[in-house]
């Protein structure tokens, strides 16, 4: 006779707040030494180690959660971008819409860099490509958009581009990460237009624009 399926049932709110503490502290340790152990993230959680283990069965799975959280977090920003009014949605201009977007998803980016060390140490480094597939779309249009419109150079087809930026946004936020440098996502949102071919006093004006109108 075989056994039932075993089910999971729903985290308590006390589960649920434990987890999310763990994950908090799990964030900022990492961010601030990549090799810091399980131990490390309970005391700074302020749980005992098998309790991390309650919730994530080792390092991987740690990693693996804010992996989770951080799609979450991309996933409701593209909403965000996608909704009916939404200045990325109705831009005429491509380079609007594409400074929206990396101003929209800056704070996520902020929030979960510590993910990036991670990706380069093997750490979750599939999750982490994985979680940029929805931006990679979004961006991609945009690109084409912004190509066919003679805002963007054409040199380099959307795809790449819109991989070359993603590089560079990255590279922007390991710079922050290191503490080499500060931004709200206006530098970072003038540069990406830059590098996509838009005129340096456009993009600025692009950028201040929006930000003046949120």
């Amino acid at each position: 006779m075989t056994s039932p399926p075993a089910t999971h049932e729903p985290l308590s709110r006390t589960a649920r707040a434990t987890r999310t503490r763990i994950l908090e502290a799990a964030r900022r340790e990492l961010g601030r030494n990549a090799d810091s152990s399980l131990g490390d993230i309970a005391e700074a959680a302020g749980v005992a180690r098998r309790t991390v283990y309650a919730h994530f069965a080792g390092r991987a799975a740690l990693v693996g959660g804010l992996a989770a959280d951080a799609g979450e977090a991309i996933r409701v920003a593209i909403a965000v971008i996608d909704a009916p009014g939404s200045v990325a949605r109705q831009a005429p201009d491509a380079a609007s819409a594409l400074a929206r977007v990396v101003l929209t998803l800056w704070p996520v980016g902020d929030r979960y860099r510590t993910l990036i060390g991670l990706a380069r140490q093997g750490l979750g480094a599939n999750e982490f490509s994985g979680l940029l597939t929805p931006v990679r779309d979004k961006v991609t249009g945009i690109l084409a958009r912004g190509q066919r419109q003679g805002v963007f150079h054409t040199g380099i087809p959307p795809g790449p581009l819109s991989r070359a930026l993603e590089a560079h946004i990255l590279a922007v936020l390991d710079s922050v990460n290191s503490g080499n440098w500060t931004d709200d996502g206006t530098g970072a949102a003038t540069s990406t237009l830059i590098a996509a071919g838009t005129d340096r006093d456009v993009a600025a004006s692009t950028v201040r624009r929006l930000r003046d109108a949120n």
